[in-house]
Order: C-alpha cells, then structure tokens, then sequence
C-alpha cells in the first residue's frame, strides 16, 4: 500500500473516524483505524461495537492495500506534521512508515482480517434534513439525557417521526428536553431511541450548512449519512417515556420574561446553589413569583443571594424550588428574546416555552423546599 494525501485533508478525516475508536478494550484490534484503498480513494473505519465511523477521502494511491493501525498514535503523528504532502507506505516487514519532509516514522500495524465488519444496515425507513437543522436539534436536546446505566433507553435520545414532523425527546427523571420540526419530505411514521454517545460524536461530525444528512433506520440499528462519511449506530432497546402524556397541559402561573436576564440571574444565584464549602450538598433556588415580579432566591452556608426581575405575570402567586442547572442548560440553548415560563403548584412540573412557536418544550421538576 503506497499512498499520497495533504495532511489537512486525512486529517479532517481522521479527526472524524476516532470518536468510534474503543478506549477500554481487550480487543487491542478496535483501538486502530482501519485503512483501506479503493482506485484513488482511502477508506478510514473505526468500530468500538456500539458506533462505527467510515469516512472516504480522494488521494494519490499509488499502491493498493489495506491495513490496521493504532488510532492514538497515528492521529498525534500526523496531527503534528507539517502541511504538506504526507507519503504513507505498507513495507514489507508490515510497518506503516509515514514519511513528510524530513521526518519518518514506522509504526507496527494489525492485519485488516482481524478487523470486524461494521453492521450491514437494511434501512426501513429515512429522512433526510439539513446538517445544521440536525447540529441545531441535538444542541437542544442532547444535555436532557440521562448518564445513569441502571435506566439505559434514556441514556439515548429519541427520533419520532409523525405526520412528516421529526420530534427528538430526552429526558432523565428530572428534566426532559422536546425540539421539532416539519420535514420538507413526506415520509413514513417511525421512532428510534439512539445513544446520546452516538448522538454527541454526530454532532461533533456534521457542520452548520445546508448540506443534507441521511438518517435511515432498520430493526434495530441506525445509519446517518452525509458528504463522504457514514456512522452506524446501535438502536436502544426499551419503552421510551410516552412524553405526551406527562407534558403538562395547562397551567396556574405564567411569567413572561427576557430570556437572557432571567439566565443572568440564575448564573448568578447558582454561584451560592453551588456551594464551595459543601460540595456534596445541592441547595435548591427558590422562585416566587408575586404580581409583576419573580423573585429568585438562595440560602446556605456559603450566604445569600436575591434576584428580583420585572416580569408579566399571569395566575396565581406561586413559591416552588429547582436546581438552577436544570433552567440555566435549558436557557443557554434558546434563541427567543423572551419565553413564558409557566407553573402548576409547588410540586408540578415548570415548563420553558417559545411565546410565538410551539417548537420546543423544556419540562423541569422541582425539589420540595424545606419549610422556614
């Protein structure tokens, strides 16, 4: 194998494949990237058996071959190299040797038969939108799911489709997180939960153009495609939350607010919530909203702090107490001016809301307030 390419160009590729390289493995085979010739194109694939990653780039091949080699140390090696020409060779004593300018590196490879073959994916049913509608959707929803193992299907995310809308819901027992949009396509109804993991690495991936992505589904794994690169993804098993059911309908209290000065003032007050002293301890922020105004309070070891805003009010005085995280990761992915806000009593969920859209939700539950 003898192959030509400028680096920026391999390593745009290879900056993509590694997010599906496997850290923590007995399998030293999934810690390489698998190199592969076809007339005058490479083929880079990594596969950790939960998420695969192909990507395809044009070069100079003046030798066909194929090859596996460790992902950490070739991507350090020519992350580091000049931008230029890199001249990367298959000896014959099966070391790579990677050779630009003045410098020459040989690192030993792993034989491509050993390399497992990413799943063959009989997708069912697609849609395709545009990469940044995608990077826009996930940014919305992605920080809503959950980390805790012990209820894996809401460690994913989940893509519905209905009626030509795409829906994508997280949830993770405390908040849940809800952004659509209407398809420019028809297409069929269909849902899928997909890994956060997936999800964030996708992310990291596609680019904020209107090039369009792919993403098809099968029983049970999920294929996103765009430009020249392809990942594969488990699908997880498990019943979802039925979110339509537990999204609120109605409400008791409403605020209209500016949607950066009330995150000003939760980033503030979170500076006392977060206590440095005991670290182990959450306090609760307490809301009241009173006619006109909310006030946004905290008090504990460390001090107090108060925020008093200015606000249209609707309904009923209302005392209730959240974590600020939940309303501060809610707040920074919103684009609104101004949102409504609206409660139930103490102990119902709190909705974050668009005032002229219906496109996104975000469902906050809130932490029982000790008495005074």
């Amino acid at each position: 194998m003898k192959i030509v390419c400028y680096k920026d160009t391999i390593l745009k590729a290879i900056n993509s494949v590694v997010k599906a390289v496997a850290s923590k493995t007995t399998m030293p085979i999934l810690e390489g990237i698998l190199i592969q010739t076809n007339d005058n194109e490479i083929k880079l694939t990594t596969y950790d058996l939960e998420i695969g990653i192909e990507y395809v780039i044009e070069c100079e091949v003046k030798e066909q071959g194929s090859t596996v080699v460790n992902a950490v140390m070739f991507s350090e090696i020519i992350r580091k190299l000049p931008d230029t020409e890199i001249h990367i060779t298959l000896n014959n004593q099966n070391l790579l040797e990677i050779e630009c300018e003045g410098s020459l590196y040989k690192l030993a490879t792993m034989s491509p038969e050993e390399f497992p073959e990413l799943p063959k994916i009989e997708v069912e049913n697609s849609i395709e939108v545009d990469q940044n509608v995608l990077k826009n959707m996930i940014r919305k929803t992605i920080f809503a799911v959950s980390s805790e193992e012990s209820r894996p299907i809401f460690t994913g995310c989940l893509f519905e489709i209905e009626n030509s809308k795409l829906t994508l819901v997280a949830v993770d027992g405390f908040r849940l997180a809800l952004k659509s949009i209407f398809l420019t396509k028809q297409s069929n109804d269909f849902k899928a939960v997909i890994p956060g993991k997936t999800l964030n690495e996708v992310n990291k991936i596609i680019t904020d153009s209107f090039e369009p992505i792919k993403i098809g589904v099968s029983k049970n794994q999920a294929l996103f495609e765009m430009d020249n690169c392809k990942v594969v993804t488990r699908i997880l098993d498990g019943e979802f939350l039925n979110y339509k059911n537990v999204i609120p309908n109605s409400w008791e209290t409403r605020i209209k607010v500016n949607k950066n000065n009330i995150q000003d003032s939760f980033e503030r007050i979170s500076l006392i919530s977060a206590s440095s002293i005991e670290k182990e301890k959450k306090y609760p922020v307490k809301v009241q909203v009173d006619i006109g105004k909310v006030i946004i309070s905290c008090t504990n070891q460390t001090g107090d702090a108060k925020e008093e805003l200015f606000v249209s009010t609707e309904g009923k005085n209302l005392e209730v107490g959240f974590n600020p995280k939940y309303f501060l990761d809610s707040l920074k992915v919103i684009e609104d001016e101004e949102v409504y806000i609206e409660f139930g009593t103490s102990i119902s969920p709190c909705l974050i809301k668009s005032i002229e859209k219906d496109d996104y939700i975000y469902m906050i539950l809130p932490i029982r307030l000790k008495e005074d």
